[in-house]
């Protein structure tokens, strides 16, 4: 059993390793793809809450059929004359995407897909054919994007960093040494956490001592906290090669021409990544841009529904003081205050699409009354002292003339207030509770209702209410009396 162990190759090891982290790998892709259709059926938005993030649902979207397509996303940054687009021919092999002397010749995004063969990668080498069989059913886009310091800096930063954000690899394409510009780009971009490659092109037009510093320069001193050697590959996407050249008159004429792509090592370095961990990375990257597009659409959802919430919430306390102000009769007060409440507890409940019905209204207002103890209990021994002075008024008030109007009004106006702040802690509880998905939270009801009404200016509030009243309230003039009648 030892000596069939001691038999086994490195790459026989190898090969196990990856085939496990493969399997792992499409264990990853299959949960990413099954939380991102999970989110997207159940968005939980109403129409008014989707207007601004129609582009974040539709990016949702392409990210999903990006996994049930299996694409893999390839783009590659850099400054104006780096040659990206000259990378990115060499690595498909055609002249798919615009080159040019002029600056800033890719003016768009623009992609490719990347097909994969023996013929084209790794010049012959043995193990690309395993490399290329572990990603033959990956759809691979390459894409190019517009120079990061042309006009507009800041909008096309803005488009590479969201690009940057989808896409699964990068590909940050230099010429030479290191400039602060780029460095700032590489710097933001791999605050991204996306896979890099730092792709040192047209090393042919540096003699082989000079293109050794600069390699070595960037690699110690330029990027050492942000890439380690292994993302560094130095390439020749699109050399020139000079070559002499007799005229017609025998005299030799040196001519530049434009030379085999020297490509292979990012190729290899590409299909490597792939082929260790393309699965996951998809499926991590998905996760990641997921994330981010549905934080976003939480907090736009809250928003939207806290505002709303506010208005309902608002309306229930006016509606409630403006009933308990006009009635003057004590067991209808309490049981027109409770009413209202049930009634703002259901539209809120409707407002964040929790199903509830009339009795789980009134079992919510009874759990968050309780909780809020004694200063309920004070509000009822105040509304009902009110309420009875308040009903004694009234029914004076013929007897006296209108004089005992003016107190009896005072007195509604202080008992609907002290009902309306009690009204709009409820709702505030409500609103939490329901936000939260009709759940308390750890800490339960308790310090839930402890921490709004510790949060709550009531003076403020009932002061509020008691200047919106007294504008709906004015005292009627008292009836002028005939001395001649009678």
């Amino acid at each position: 059993m030892v000596e069939k162990f001691n038999q086994w190759s490195q790459e026989e090891w190898e090969n196990t390793i990856l085939d496990f982290a493969n399997l792992q790998g499409e264990i990853n892709y299959k949960q990413a793809q099954k939380s991102l259709q999970n989110l997207l059926n159940n968005l939980d938005l109403k129409e008014e809450e989707k207007i601004g993030l129609e582009t974040d649902i539709n990016q949702l979207t392409t990210m999903l059929e990006k996994l049930e397509n299996s694409v893999i996303q390839i783009a590659a940054f850099g400054m104006v004359g780096r040659g990206k687009s000259s990378v990115l021919n060499a690595l498909v092999g055609e002249e798919i995407f615009i080159t040019g002397p002029l600056h800033g010749v890719t003016q768009d995004i623009s992609q490719t897909n990347w097909q994969l063969n023996q013929e084209s990668i790794g010049n012959g080498l043995g193990n690309v054919q395993r490399l290329i069989n572990s990603s033959a059913n990956a759809q691979i886009q390459l894409i190019d994007t517009p120079g990061i310091d042309e006009i507009d800096g800041e909008t096309r930063e803005a488009l590479a960093h969201d690009l940057a954000s989808q896409v699964d690899l990068i590909l940050f394409v230099v010429s030479g040494d290191i400039t602060r510009v780029e460095y700032q780009a590489l710097s933001q971009l791999r605050e991204v956490g996306k896979p890099m490659i730092l792709v040192f092109n047209k090393i042919d037009q540096y003699p082989d001592a000079d293109r050794t510093e600069i390699y070595e320069t960037i690699r110690d001193k330029r990027v050492k906290e942000l890439l380690s050697p292994d993302e560094i590959v130095m390439v020749a996407a699109s050399p020139l090669v000079s070559e002499a050249i007799r005229d017609k008159e025998g005299k030799l004429k040196v001519t530049r021409r434009r030379g085999k792509p020297d490509i292979e090592d990012l190729q290899l370095k590409i299909l490597e990544i792939l082929h260790r961990e393309g699965k996951s990375l998809v499926a991590l990257n998905t996760m990641l841009f997921t994330g981010n597009i549905n934080e976003r659409l939480v907090q736009r959802k809250l928003s939207v529904r806290d505002d709303n919430a506010e208005k309902i919430i608002q309306k229930a306390v006016m509606t409630k003081a403006s009933a308990i102000a006009l009635n003057p009769v004590t067991a209808l007060d309490l049981f027109t205050g409770a009413l209202i409440d049930v009634a703002m507890i259901l539209s809120l409940s409707h407002l964040y699409n929790i199903p509830m019905t009339q009795k789980g209204a009134l079992g919510l207002l009874k759990k968050i009354a309780f909780s809020m103890g004694g200063i309920t209990a004070s509000d009822i021994l105040v509304t009902f002292g009110l309420s009875s002075l308040k009903g004694v008024l009234g029914l004076t008030t013929p007897i006296t003339g209108g004089l005992s109007l003016a107190p009896y009004l005072s007195i509604a106006i202080t008992q609907a207030g002290v009902a309306g702040v009690s009204t709009y802690t409820i709702g505030q509880v409500t609103k939490v509770y329901l936000a939260n998905g009709a759940s308390w939270g750890e800490n339960g009801p308790l310090a839930v209702v402890e921490n709004i009404i510790n949060s709550l200016d009531e003076t403020s509030i009932l002061n509020r209410i008691k200047w919106e009243l007294k504008a709906k309230l004015k005292a009627p003039k008292p009836p002028i009396i005939d001395p001649n009648l009678g």
